[in-house]
């Protein structure tokens, strides 16, 4: 991708479909032409009035182009935004895009990283046979403590080792996600009474509803910031009042978790870490 002498064009469009309106944008740079989202931030504040937030140009590791803008912020200046850091932009998907794109199984060795909370912790695999089998975490590390010595095989390991990291983020998950609701039912005024809740391990989903309000929420959030376990559940609770992905739904949202987009944003940009085992 040639980045040098080279001309920019750029425009914004909108994409109306049944239940919102996104908008996207796209410009050239030479022969190259990319496309990228346009995030606003919610309705006006007096803060926000007073002091003007700047439009904000990301690079996500998956190669998506963001622009995060004011509410207000004019698609001219959205344009001249993104046309300034064209050659910035350019470059950075290049310097991904020359990146391996996927993310190793893990292999359950003491060195390797594992999340909670939205910080990294170094595994660490002890064999200990006076201490029961057991997983906690110390000064930043997360300690596996075995019983019996692991054979060489690496499927022995991953048998031994996984297993018990996975009840034990079930566990933080269930602590955690009830700290969360706790504190989040309050905003959700339309709920009545305390949702149950499962924590199940799923693939493709963080969290779902069911129709008659139960939640399920993916043990894996656990390893994300509190910010981003906010999101999940709120829009969950959404669910509650509105099933579909209607407009009232992201209205309701928006509401109740008006930087929602720029959260969303980041948990995606960190989905496959988090869901990688």
């Amino acid at each position: 991708m040639g980045v040098t002498n080279l001309s920019v064009a750029a425009e914004i469009f909108t994409q109306e479909g049944k239940n919102a309106t996104a908008e996207r944008g796209v410009f050239i740079y030479g022969n190259d032409t990319i496309h990228y989202e346009v995030i606003r931030s919610s309705l006006s504040t007096d803060a926000a009035k007073k002091s003007p937030r700047k439009i904000v140009i990301k690079v996500h590791p998956d190669q998506r182009v963001v622009a995060s803008a004011p509410f207000n912020a004019t698609q001219d200046a959205i344009h001249e935004a993104v046309s300034k850091r064209a050659r910035w932009i350019c470059q950075h998907i290049e310097e991904f895009a020359k990146q391996k794109d996927t993310v190793l199984p893990k292999r359950y060795v003491s060195g390797e990283t594992q999340f909670y909370l939205g910080k990294r912790y170094v595994l660490k695999v002890l064999v200990d046979n006076e201490h029961v089998t057991n997983v906690k975490l110390s000064r930043g590390r997360l300690n596996v403590t075995l019983k019996h010595e692991l054979s060489h095989g690496p499927e022995d390991r991953i048998a031994k080792v996984k297993p018990l990291i996975d009840k034990w983020y079930q566990h933080k998950a269930k602590i955690v996600f009830h700290e969360r609701l706790a504190q989040l039912l309050p905003k959700a005024t339309w709920v009545k009474g305390i949702p149950s809740f499962r924590v199940m391990a799923m693939k493709k989903q963080w969290g779902s509803c069911s129709i008659k309000g139960n939640l399920m929420l993916n043990p894996h959030l656990v390893k994300a910031p509190k910010e981003f376990i906010d999101y999940v559940i709120l829009h969950e609770l959404c669910h509650i009042a509105e099933h579909n992905h209607s407009e009232k739904f992201w209205r309701l949202l928006t509401q109740i978790m008006p930087n929602w987009k720029e959260v969303k944003s980041k948990l995606d940009d960190m989905a496959e870490m988090y869901l990688n085992e």
